[in-house]
């Protein structure tokens, strides 16, 4: 499997830490920064490999944030891109059966043991498709157009 790995300043260490996993694992990944401490601004990389994994050059990715929480929400502003935050094999497995996530995000911080375990459940799981395959497509079908009215909805409900 192809797997596109960035990260911002805060992710730098255990990328590299995660590029080695990918290659013990047998996959083949691609850096696509950052390479230096010096910061940088997540969104770019986040973007970068988002479009990556849409043209069909990579099957996943994986993205590396201070908390993950920015490289995560960054990445799905990309039409296709499903990316999910995980803190343990658990939901990195469940983000691969029942969302059929293209994108990990970890955060920095994570010791290496567990970054291991989530990253070994998310390139190993399948999708399972059937029932969860309806609720994709109904996330796919959703565009920006739909949140004003679920704001606003959210905000009428606050008020009464």
């Amino acid at each position: 499997m192809r797997i596109a790995i960035g990260c911002d300043h805060r992710g730098l260490a255990l990328k590299q830490f995660v590029a080695k996993l990918i290659a013990d694992m047998g996959h083949i990944s691609q850096d696509f920064g950052c390479d230096t401490d010096e910061p940088v601004d997540y969104p770019d990389i986040a973007v970068a490999v988002a479009k990556a994994i849409v043209a069909g050059d990579f099957e996943r990715g994986i993205l590396l944030c201070d908390t993950g929480i920015g490289m995560c929400i960054a990445a799905n502003k990309v039409k296709g891109i499903r990316a999910a935050l995980c803190h343990d094999a658990f939901t990195a497995r469940r983000s691969r059966e029942h969302n059929d996530a293209n994108v990990l995000c970890l955060s920095g911080r994570q010791a290496q043991g567990t970054v291991a375990e989530i990253v070994a459940a998310f390139l190993t799981s399948r999708f399972e498709g059937g029932r969860h395959q309806r609720r994709l497509d109904k996330i796919a079908g959703m565009g920006s157009d739909c949140a004003p009215d679920v704001t606003e909805e959210m905000h009428e409900k606050r008020r009464n």
